[in-house]
């Protein structure tokens, strides 16, 4: 790929958008499919939860969250217009247990301790001011509730050409030390490694990732 298509790529996998946006939906749907499973199996939900995933995509995987438990409610949030539409479009049967919020990608437009339990998979890198993120996200998350927070480590992540343009990479440990500096106090590290099909030329690459599951 050349320069100009790899930072068009990194454009829409940080906000996707049009025609082109509703394709890398559905590669960003394919590829972090075993991510997104991961994140969502330590939650550990229970029925009559409600819960918020920022970054929701074209939410091809929803249905894998409703199998979770009785009664839950979802909210997926997004910058993109387009996945907002999409997610929509693609989820029909959900529409009494899940609501899809566009926002700006800095205030979290909901009360506090709104939520049971968040997750997130592959938006750090582009979270812009991520300490006070984390801190909306401590705000609207419920006294006993989990954020789980999903990421390509950078040991990985820097080895992909498109993640020179406005990617903030981050190891484990500082993960860990921007964390320590939000309002969250308590966190579980578990590292995965899987095989997938790189973006730019579909070759067979080692992903490496990290899940953190994040206590008040």
């Amino acid at each position: 790929m050349e320069k100009d298509e790899l930072k068009n790529l990194a454009q829409h996998l940080a906000n996707p958008q049009g025609e082109k946006g509703i394709e890398i939906g559905e590669m960003m749907n394919a590829t972090n499919i075993s991510m997104t499973l991961e994140s969502i199996q330590h939650l550990l939900i229970e029925d009559n939860e409600h819960i918020l995933e920022i970054g929701h995509g074209n939410a091809g995987h929803l249905k894998h969250l409703f199998e979770k438990a009785k009664n839950i409610r979802y909210t997926g949030i997004d910058i993109s217009e387009t996945m907002n539409d999409e997610a929509k479009r693609l989820n029909p049967e959900f529409q009494d247990q899940a609501d899809f919020v566009l926002y700006e990608g800095k205030k979290l437009p909901f009360k506090d301790k709104s939520f049971d339990k968040i997750f997130t998979v592959n938006t750090v890198y582009f979270w812009e001011e991520p300490i006070a993120f984390l801190n909306e996200i401590y705000r609207v998350l419920k006294d006993n509730g989990t954020f789980v927070l999903t990421f390509g480590q950078k040991k990985f992540m820097e080895k992909l050409p498109f993640t020179e343009f406005d990617f903030r990479l981050y190891s484990n440990s500082e993960m860990e030390y921007m964390i320590s500096k939000s309002h969250f106090t308590r966190m579980k590290i578990s590292e995965k490694e899987e095989e997938i099909k790189s973006k730019t030329d579909h070759k067979t690459i080692t992903r490496i990732y990290t899940v953190l599951t994040i206590k008040k």
